[in-house]
């Protein structure tokens, strides 16, 4: 069964903007934020839970999860095209940020990544392959301070 082009992208920071990237375990040296694919019948938000919970063991709903409205189109990369029909040149990705208290221990998918590390945001946008992902994560404080004064 071929892929969904429809995806999320998770930054999960803490509340002083450490961010947790993963090291994919298909392509050594290419680090990232949690991302995937929707499954049939998800809403954007379940797929967020979803992929969160597979990739790092955390539980997104534990923690506060905000769908930051911000959709990337981009042309799906070669190497990761046989994965979906034939047709498919294109994946619309959604952005979410998952804001936890602190840095927390998290368990990696083995099979999908080989490491993980927490980084200051400015160092972890500069890590990321994705410039997509670089961008959420440079958009981090702006969105952080947002929710922040929400609270309030």
């Amino acid at each position: 069964m071929y892929k969904i082009p429809v995806s999320v992208l998770v930054v999960i920071h803490t509340t002083d903007l450490q961010v947790l990237l993963l090291e994919r375990a298909d392509h050594p040296g290419y680090w990232q934020s949690v991302t995937g694919s929707q499954n049939p019948g998800e809403t954007l938000y379940q797929t967020a839970v979803r992929e969160v919970s597979e990739e790092t063991g955390l539980n997104a709903a534990d923690y506060a999860l905000t769908d930051w409205h911000i959709e990337n189109q981009y042309e799906i990369y070669e190497e990761w095209r046989w994965r979906y029909a034939p047709d498919v040149r294109f994946n619309t990705e959604h952005v979410f940020g998952l804001c936890l208290p602190g840095v927390t221990p998290v368990r990696v998918a083995a099979r999908e990544h080989l490491n993980h590390i927490w980084l200051p945001w400015q160092q972890a946008a500069e890590k990321v392959f994705s410039s997509s992902n670089a961008g959420a994560i440079l958009d981090l404080p702006a969105r952080h301070s947002l929710t922040q004064s929400d609270q309030q």
